[in-house]
């Protein structure tokens, strides 16, 4: 019986280490992520092709599931106007949404999953007040949160 205790410790704590090296490889594309994200509420794009640049250099550090990050993350580095921006931040917010799911990775326990109901998007953002990049100062309110970690 003292074995089977130990076999389960063993494994609960294999499980949590595996959990915490997940959320430190999301840890580098949320950095510049988070960045971009505050650019928008703001209705600023001066330094989104930067941050997507390195969102696009750590998410290839992912492997074939980062894949779709840093393609998504380059798109957006090559945009030149707010509207395109937005957009291209919603393609970018559904590739690291999806890669957090598909690999059960916890972007952290202080990171909210955003919905805007007017344009049916998802975004993630430090939890706090919703800060929305998708209308920014005209409505930065507008959202639900979905998800906290």
């Amino acid at each position: 019986m003292k074995a089977l205790g130990s076999f389960v410790l063993c494994a609960a704590l294999v499980m949590s280490a595996a959990t915490a090296m997940a959320a430190d490889t999301i840890g580098p594309v949320l950095t510049p992520y988070f960045r971009i994200q505050t650019a928008l509420v703001d209705d600023r794009i001066d330094t989104i092709k930067d941050d997507a640049l390195l969102v696009a250099q750590e998410a290839g550090n992912l492997g074939a599931s980062g894949k779709p990050i840093e393609e998504a993350a380059t798109a957006l580095s090559q945009v030149a106007e707010i509207g395109a921006a937005r957009e291209a931040f919603g393609r970018l917010s559904d590739a690291v949404i999806a890669y957090a799911d598909s690999t059960k990775t916890s972007p952290g326990g202080d990171v909210a999953t955003v919905y805007c109901p007017m344009v049916k998007k998802s975004w993630l953002q430090k939890n706090g007040d919703v800060k929305n990049p998708y209308f920014g100062k005209a409505m930065p309110d507008c959202g639900e949160k979905k998800k906290v970690g």
